[in-house]
This record gives C-alpha cells, sequence and structure tokens, in this order.
C-alpha cells in the first residue's frame, strides 16, 4: 500500500477518505469548512492574548503536519485549542485584553505539551491505544475538562462586568451567540461563534461609534495594513514553572484526538485506530510548531466534523485546500488587523459561552460513555477534580508551582488509579459497557 491513497474521483453520494470530489468542488468544500474552524481558531488566540493572525497560520501548517503523518488518511482540521486558555493565563498573568505582553513563557509550555504529545503518539505506535483508555477513561478525562472550563469561570465574569453599555453589549453578544446557535439554519449554526463576534462587533458599533457609550473601535491600525506581509513571530522562553503546568494538557489533547479519531472512523465505516498513535505525533509536532512561532496549541476540531457529518464529504483533500487558504490569511496583516479591532465586552460574552462549553461537554462526554456515578471511584475521582481546578488549589515545590490545572489533572488520574487497585476492568470496557459498544460510545471530546 502506497503512503498516500490515489484519491480517484467520487461517485457515489458518499466521499470516502481516499476518494475526491472534482476540483472546483473541492476547492469550494476547503473554503466551507475554513469557515467552519474560524470563529474558534480566531476566538481562543484573542482570550490568551496571542495574534490570531499567527493562530490562523499555524492552523494550516499543523493541519498540513496531520495529514502528513497520517498519509493523508484521516480527514481531520487542526485549530486552536481551548484546553490551554487556563494555563497561558495562569503563566502569564494575562489581564484579558489586548496583546499578552508575557508570551515567552507559555509559549515555551506549549512547547513542552506538544512534546510530551508527540512522544506519547510515539509510544501509541509502538504499543497500540489500550493502556490510554486504561489511564485516562471518560470519568478522569471528563473530570479534568470541566476543572479546566470551572477554573476559567472568574476570567469570564471579569470579561462581562463593567458599565452599563459595557455589560449590554456582553450579555447582548452571549444572548445572539446562544439564540444562533438553537435557532439558525444549520450552515449558520456550524459557525455559531463566527456569527456572534459579527453580532455583537455590530451592536458595540451601535453603542460607541455611533451613540458614544463607549470608547469607539479604532480603525486607524486596519487602514494603514498592507494585505500582504509576514507576520510578526514570538520567541518562546523556556522556564520550569511554565512547562509543569501546561504539559499536562497533553492528556485533555489525547483524550480529545482519541475520541475524534475513533468517531471519523464510524462515520466514514473505516477502522482508523491504526493511525490514532500518527495522529497524536502529528497534533504532537504541529503544537510544537507552532509554540516555537508564537501559535497556540492545535487540536482536531469537532467543528469540521460537523460540516463532513452533515456533507457526507471525508476527502482528506478538502483539508489540505482549507489549510493553504489559512496559511494565506496569515500572511495578511490587514486580516490581523481587522482581528484585533474586536472589542473587549464582545470577547466577554464569548467567553461565558466557551469557557462554560468546555465544562458542559465533559458532562455530555460523561452521559454518552454512561459513566457510573454510583461508584464511588468515580464519583471521588471527579468531585475530587473539580474542587482544586475550581478553586485553583496551586502546590508550590522548591522554586516551582503546579497551578489547579495541574493538580486536578494529577489528582483525577492519580486517584482513579489509586482506587482502582484491586479491581479488574477488562480492556475495552467503558464503565459497563460491552466491547462491542465501548467504541461507539465514546463520541468526539472538545
Amino acid at each position: 500500500m502506497s503512503f498516500f491513497p490515489k484519491w480517484p474521483l467520487a461517485r457515489g453520494p458518499v466521499v470516502p477518505p481516499d476518494e475526491r470530489l472534482p476540483w472546483g468542488t473541492t476547492g469550494v468544500m476547503g473554503i466551507q469548512h475554513l469557515v467552519a474552524m474560524s470563529g474558534s481558531t480566531i476566538l481562543g488566540p484573542l482570550l490568551m492574548g496571542f495574534d490570531p493572525n499567527l493562530a490562523i497560520l499555524f492552523s494550516g501548517i499543523g493541519t498540513l503536519i496531520f495529514f502528513l503523518l497520517v498519509g493523508g488518511r484521516v480527514p481531520s482540521y487542526l485549530g486552536s485549542s481551548f484546553s490551554f486558555i487556563a494555563v497561558v493565563i495562569a503563566v502569564t498573568g494575562y489581564a484579558g485584553s489586548g496583546p499578552n505582553p508575557n508570551i515567552g513563557p507559555a509559549l515555551g509550555g506549549i512547547i513542552a505539551c506538544g512534546a510530551l504529545y508527540a512522544a506519547i503518539g510515539g509510544l501509541v505506535m509502538f504499543t497500540g491505544s489500550n493502556w490510554i483508555e486504561r489511564l485516562m477513561p471518560p470519568a478522569v478525562t471528563g473530570a479534568v475538562g470541566a476543572a479546566i472550563g470551572l477554573n476559567l469561570a472568574p476570567v469570564a465574569v471579569k470579561g462581562i462586568q463593567g458599565a452599563g453599555p459595557h455589560v449590554i453589549v456582553a450579555l447582548g453578544t452571549l444572548i445572539a451567540t446562544a439564540l444562533i446557535a438553537v435557532y439558525a439554519p444549520l450552515a449558520i449554526r456550524r459557525i455559531s461563534i463566527l456569527a456572534g463576534i459579527l453580532t455583537g462587533y455590530v451592536l458595540y458599533l451601535v453603542m460607541g461609534n455611533v451613540m458614544g457609550l463607549l470608547p469607539p473601535v479604532s480603525f486607524a491600525e486596519l487602514a494603514t495594513a498592507p494585505w500582504i506581509g509576514m507576520p510578526t513571530f514570538h520567541t518562546p522562553t523556556f522556564e520550569m514553572g511554565a512547562m509543569l503546568l501546561i504539559a499536562p494538557v497533553a492528556f485533555i489533547l489525547v483524550a480529545e484526538n482519541l475520541g475524534h479519531i475513533k468517531a471519523i472512523g464510524a462515520m466514514t465505516g473505516r477502522n482508523l485506530d491504526p493511525y490514532i498513535g500518527r495522529g497524536f505525533l502529528g497534533d504532537g509536532i504541529a503544537t510544537m510548531v507552532s509554540g516555537a512561532g508564537g501559535g497556540t496549541g492545535v487540536t482536531t476540531y469537532v467543528e469540521n466534523m460537523g460540516v463532513m457529518a452533515v456533507t457526507r464529504v471525508y476527502s482528506t483533500l478538502i483539508f489540505v485546500v482549507a489549510a493553504f487558504a489559512a496559511i494565506a490569511l496569515g500572511f495578511s496583516p490587514k486580516f490581523g488587523a481587522l482581528l484585533r479591532t474586536i472589542p473587549g465586552p464582545v470577547l466577554g460574552g464569548l467567553a461565558v459561552i466557551v469557557f462554560g462549553l468546555i465544562a458542559a461537554a465533559m458532562i455530555r462526554l460523561w452521559v454518552d460513555n454512561r459513566v457510573d456515578f454510583s461508584d464511588p471511584r468515580n464519583l471521588l475521582t471527579v468531585g475530587v477534580a473539580l474542587i482544586l481546578g475550581s478553586g485553583d488549589f496551586t502546590v508550590t515545590i522548591g522554586g516551582f508551582s503546579i497551578a489547579g490545572i495541574g493538580t486536578a489533572t494529577i489528582a483525577a488520574i492519580g486517584l482513579y488509579q489509586l482506587l482502582g487497585i484491586g479491581r479488574r476492568d477488562p480492556v475495552g470496557v467503558v464503565h459497563g459497557l460491552p466491547e462491542s459498544d465501548a467504541d461507539t460510545a465514546r463520541g468526539p471530546v472538545r
């Protein structure tokens, strides 16, 4: 079997990963996937004070790296991961608006996370993924993910607090995004975050630039920025405390990617398990490359999985088109200047939704996987992790500090394994599910 598929022209209504549409249609589908990922990929870096233009650029580069590592056989797009937001804010002390002035240590931590992730991928390539599922079952990954969302609650609340007009814009953005996500046509619901940004932006312009109730948005930088030019890259610095805090996010990324690859396999009717390790490796390397240049950590995107499920087009070539389009946008300073004009109250309203969804998605993970909370092992693991994460419990050892997300991760993994001593759960069983149902139940995680 050749390293890459041949991608013959598809003849049926369902386009599998190793086939393609006519080139014109492939281009259109690629742009559709670019739009689907853009809202989250832009929002993630803005909430951390990163350059969204660099995030777009490295999302395209990361997607190409992933495509190469899996031999063009797993359809996925890699965009900004929200799992990094809490630890980046903790490391940098980011105030919540404008560029992050202390980005260097965070970038070093992102590289460390990517290296750990890539190492796990290499190990899985030789040993299989059963040990990953045993070490981090849904009770554990859900607990850590929910702790991340709850840890960010003070940041979200701070973003919506302010004078009356500020609160109106923030809550207006929140409500508009929620209404779009529930009631809009399916195509618009897929880009609800992007639509929410646009709605909140217009509301701010009315209240700020027209009515004078808020500081007006300045378009001076946008007017002078060139259409094409080199982005401003950032240099990472390597501080042990930052690396120890951010590196454990790799375990969340592993859980996300594992769920995504299994879900894509179920959608396409293909056994993609042989590519799990290569997928981890590709995502890990992509995260390292992104961090080395000033971008965020990346992960496979469920938004693009939704587009595939609706269109039934799984051709991996459409993600190559989307990746190159994202790279082109990354080399447009005018596009970056436009993103930097998004007002703070708009980001605050979206933060409430996004951070809340991080926690709520973990509840769905527990439900989908039928996690048995009558089992004290699961109940204690989740309860302890949630309190440590939401309370931001910090442990200082010598000159190193491990904050809430780190302690919650260590507690969830360690306590679950400690409370499992003497118990024998067969490999392939997810909390009582027979082996044949386990993979089906383990849906995508984000």
